[in-house]
């Protein structure tokens, strides 16, 4: 007799996700990872939520949209469950305006925000202002959305593998795969169907602003987390020798991101991070039936907003295993891969 419903192979924040909505369904779930728990990406430092632009809306975007609206509540319940804090906090973000074309480009995204984000957020153009915690910007007026969030990307993850066990779960290096198997294995499974790894590089600085919102500025995301440091992220590079090296890549972004914000210039930086990124070629999350594993599934593909899309991620595919409604994008499914 089969001792677990579901089956997620990969404990990264997919895989998760997928398995904590099962179990809070009553399904019993059983999470395999030979490395533990977030070993891969998930256990980065930056943990952005952010945003796609409020334009050309499509699945992507409206799928985004909901999974950021529904994290405040999913978090909670999973600190409530445990009694561990996952450094959720809708924080909204901030970003500079370089010139008079970008100001106007973000001034007709506002309208756009005010019908696509339903007013449950805003998306708005506002003086810089003199304080301490906004970005230098050359027009003196910076974007200021309030759909944006950060997260603790170990603490959540480690919240999330004991709410699964709370549930009556399990999360295990090895074990036997039984019920319906669902495939989240990061870039190494992705790359199997055609994705890709895409590295990235992170530094954690020493530097209190608890509280304040996230900036985004030369492509570049400042977090501040709740513990008094501040995560900088990230590099795309995809060529690489070895996905667990920092070196002058991260540099660079140190550089760029001090020259943004010149109030971090004396932070110190008291860890450097590097991992790989599964990528699609869609950029969008894979999901739904498997394309190779007759009779099973894959919930893979994060890329740079795992965090953000995993709230709802955990909900379809819950709708999918557990009562056979299938309500995935199109776009999503694994031959878009």
């Amino acid at each position: 007799m089969a001792t677990a419903d579901i089956t997620v192979m990969g404990a990264g924040i997919f895989g998760l996700s997928v398995g904590y909505a099962c179990a809070r369904r009553g399904a019993r779930v059983r999470v395999i990872d030979p490395h533990g728990v977030a070993a891969g990406a998930s256990g980065g430092i930056v943990g952005a939520l952010a945003p796609h632009v409020p334009e050309n809306w499509n699945d992507k975007k409206a799928f985004q949209f909901d999974s950021l609206i529904m994290a405040e509540q999913f978090w909670a319940e999973v600190s409530e469950l445990t009694g561990a804090t996952t450094g959720y906090a809708r924080s909204g973000r901030l970003q500079p305006l370089a010139d008079d074309r970008a100001v106007e480009l973000a001034r007709a995204r506002a309208v756009t925000a005010a019908e696509l984000w339903q007013s449950k957020a805003l998306w708005q153009v506002i003086p810089a202002g003199d304080a301490g915690w906004m970005p230098p910007s050359p027009t003196g007026l910076v974007v200021h959305d309030t759909l944006s969030a950060l997260i603790h990307p170990r603490r959540a993850t480690r919240a999330l593998a004991d709410a699964i066990v709370a549930l009556g779960g399990e999360i295990a290096e090895g074990g036997p795969q039984e019920g319906q198997i669902v495939w989240a294995t990061g870039w190494q499974g992705l790359a199997e169907l055609g994705g890709n790894g895409v590295k990235g590089q992170a530094a954690l600085l020493e530097y209190d602003a608890a509280g304040q919102p996230q900036l985004f500025a030369d492509g570049l995301h400042i977090i501040p987390h709740g513990d008094g440091t501040v995560a900088i992220g990230s590099t795309s590079e995809r060529e690489f020798d070895d996905p667990s090296r920092t070196d002058a890549a991260l540099d660079d972004i140190l550089t760029r991101a001090i020259a943004a914000f010149p109030v971090l210039r004396d932070a110190p930086v008291i860890a450097r991070w590097a991992g790989v990124r599964p990528r699609s070629r869609s950029r969008a999350p894979v999901l739904g039936a498997h394309p190779t594993r007759q009779g099973e599934f894959i919930a893979n593909g994060g890329f740079k907003i795992g965090f953000g899309m995993a709230p709802k991620v955990g909900m379809v595919m819950a709708d999918l295993l557990l009562d056979e409604r299938d309500t995935i994008p199109d776009g999503f499914r694994a031959y878009s891969v």
